[in-house]
Formats: structure tokens, C-alpha cells, sequence
């Protein structure tokens, strides 16, 4: 699998992130978050890349998140039943999202893209 990019487009962390990408030129795909999740497959690889730490997948700022009421609802969700949620509703997963093969990158922190990109 290429380097896939699941970004918002009205979100500017993922603005930054798809600049950052083609200043340095890294050939990415685009896929609208909200238009389309992650399947579940891959947001379980992405969960093993985060050491299973579910909460580091959820956008912990965002409306869907608050509305749901994930902080109290988090902690008592099966993995099943967080991954199906996200799977679910792109709006709920931290963004942007870069997957391929072998790694995946979950928000846009300069200092980890370069180390795992370049």
C-alpha cells in the first residue's frame, strides 16, 4: 500500500500536514476522512503502530467525540467497539491520518513525520 493520507479538509492540522508532504515531495494519496474511514483493518494497524493505545486514535477535541460523550464512554468500549466507531465516523479519528505497509502516523508532529518520512 502507497502512503495513504486521511485528512479533513476544513481542518488546518491537515492543511499543514499535506504542505509539509509535498514540500518534501513524498508521493501520498488523499482520502477525506469523513467521506470515507478507514476501514476497521486499518485502523487495527494502526492500533498495533500505537501500541494499542486506543485513545491516541480519537479526536479527543472534536464535536462528534463531545457528543458521543467518548471521555466517559472510552474507557468501558471494547476495543471492538471503539475500532467500530471509528470505523464508523471519520470525524471521531485523530487527524490526519498517514498509513502504508509498514507504519502509520496519527496527527501532524513535524519532528515524527520527518524521522519516519525522510
Amino acid at each position: 500500500m502507497a502512503l495513504t493520507v486521511y485528512h479533513y479538509p476544513a481542518c488546518s492540522t491537515c492543511r499543514r500536514a499535506l504542505k509539509w508532504l509535498e514540500e518534501h515531495a513524498i508521493p501520498h494519496a488523499r482520502v477525506d476522512i469523513v467521506q470515507q474511514p478507514p476501514s476497521r483493518a486499518i485502523l487495527e494497524r494502526v492500533l498495533e503502530h500505537q501500541n494499542g493505545n486506543l485513545r491516541a486514535l480519537f479526536n479527543t477535541s472534536g464535536q462528534s467525540y463531545r457528543e458521543g460523550n467518548f471521555k466517559e464512554r472510552l474507557p468501558k468500549l471494547t476495543r471492538e467497539q471503539a475500532l467500530a466507531a471509528l470505523a464508523a465516523d471519520g470525524k471521531l479519528i485523530k487527524r490526519p491520518l498517514l498509513v502504508d505497509d509498514w507504519r502509520s502516523l496519527v496527527g501532524f508532529d513535524e519532528a515524527a513525520y520527518r524521522t519516519a518520512l525522510l
